[in-house]
């Protein structure tokens, strides 16, 4: 860059070139984001603007008077970060180092002599030249720069001010370059954990969808984060029904994510299949409450349903969650199935008995629907919240099969969202009675009348 001025010379100094200096280490500065290649970069180029023979740097951090740490020596053959490993920097006590560190200003010595044992022999023997500079943390100077030269009355005291601020302000711009490299390494080993809670949680998801004579299931699983709240399970039922649970508990990330694996494991920790959807709810949440969300605060929204082919029914139990939605055919009328709506899972373990139970008929052709409020609440960048009414024409408007439906309003739900990101998770199950319901239907009312 041919800097070769030496601006501690007051003869030699242009401004212009001194401007033109200045900038170009600026813009090279700005290239750089690793804490430690600024230093080196910096400190290069200021040796050349302001040339000095020895350059230390020491700190206070965490050390009583009169101890302090050497960071950096321009003589070491192997040098340590400063931020990353200071337990293997040398600590030093008193002389004249320990005493101008804990003073708090700048210090120009213009005749430098070092008593004998004094730890600056170290570092200053054969100088005659030295400037110290404070750096500034919290109004103290925990660290010191502090350069020398062999000649003596080396450095105008007219241009101690401009390193003063000069240096500090580099050193506030390194400290937000650490700061920042911290918290990205947080976020870096925040987000490995949470990829492997969301694998773990995966693998308590069902890994296939039920194959029930006279149904026909889809679902739609999506998180906000890597791991998420939302629940859904599926239980195989004797004489051919389907229990689906589907769960959501209140919060986001990771603590969601546990409490969803509590449930899980609750879930299936019933020596007997989940037959009465008002018991297995009344069930989990005495557990959830006795255990784990009264000292917590948390909750959990959920809806066990039981679909019955050969009856042609669906009985259900909801504990604070929106409403199922049953679509009836062929005039692919809603309706909301919610009379048995009570307070969610683990807000209290005296429920004095099962949740309410109320069972509805269907026919081939019907639909039933539970989804988590991620969905109906999602919002598009206008504010607009997706809303019960368009979760019902998307389905409406889609074919009759189970997995063409959740398609469609999928579809639907991303065409709205446009550029809205997530902030929820987003669950749906969908079953329909087929046709092979009605077969089902006839073979049970003949073998009732035999």
């Amino acid at each position: 860059m041919g800097m070769a001025t030496d601006f501690f010379d007051p003869t030699s100094r242009n401004s212009r070139a001194r401007l033109a200096v200045s900038v170009e280490l600026m813009r090279e500065l700005s290239r750089y984001a690793d804490p430690d290649e600024l230093y080196q970069v910096f400190s290069t180029r200021m040796n050349q603007l302001y040339p000095t023979t020895r350059q230390l740097t020491v700190s206070r951090r965490g050390l009583d008077r009169p101890k302090f740490r050497v960071h950096r020596f321009n003589l070491w053959k192997d040098s340590v970060n400063p931020h990353r490993e200071p337990e293997k920097l040398p600590v030093y006590t008193g002389g004249l180092i320990g005493d101008m560190i804990f003073e708090d200003q700048p210090r120009v010595i213009d005749d430098l002599v070092l008593s004998a044992g004094d730890p600056a022999n170290e570092f200053f023997d054969g100088q005659r030249s030295l400037l110290a500079i404070p750096i500034f943390d919290a109004g103290k100077a925990t660290t010191m720069v502090i350069v020398s030269r062999e000649e003596s009355s080396a450095f105008p005291r007219e241009q101690i001010p401009e390193l003063v601020w000069l240096s500090n302000l580099f050193a506030r711009a390194t400290q937000s370059l650490v700061l920042s490299q911290r918290l990205q390494e947080a976020y870096d080993h925040a987000d490995y954990e949470l990829r492997a809670i969301a694998e773990l949680q995966q693998g308590l998801l069902p890994t296939e969808l039920p194959a029930v004579p006279g149904l026909d299931v889809a679902v739609h699983y999506q998180t906000a984060n890597r791991a998420g709240g939302d629940y859904y399970d599926f239980f195989p039922l004797p004489n051919d029904r389907l229990g689906v649970l589907l769960a959501d508990v209140s919060g986001h990330g990771s603590p969601a994510a546990v409490l969803m694996s509590i449930t899980h494991s609750l879930t299936h920790a019933r020596p007997d299949v989940p037959e009465h959807p008002g018991e297995f709810l009344a069930y989990l949440n005495y557990h959830l409450a006795k255990r784990y969300t009264l000292t917590t605060g948390t909750f959990v929204t959920a809806v066990y349903a039981v679909f019955d082919p050969r009856a042609g029914t669906v009985t259900y139990a909801n504990a604070g969650h929106d409403p199922l939605r049953a679509r009836l055919a062929p005039s692919a009328h809603f309706a909301a199935l919610e009379q048995t709506r009570r307070l969610p899972l683990g807000v209290t373990h005296r429920t004095h008995g099962p949740y309410p139970e109320q069972t509805v008929e269907l026919r081939p052709g019907d639909a039933v629907t539970v989804f988590t409020d991620g969905i109906t609440d999602a919002t598009n960048p206008a504010g607009e919240a997706f809303g019960v009414s368009r979760v019902d024409a998307a389905l409406a408007t889609s074919g009759g099969d189970a997995g063409q439906s959740v398609a469609a309003l999928v579809l639907n739900l991303e065409d709205f969202l446009g550029s809205a990101s997530a902030d929820d998770d987003r669950t749906l199950v969908l079953v329909r009675f087929t046709e092979g319901a009605r077969s089902m239907q006839a073979v049970g009312r003949a073998s009732a009348t035999v």
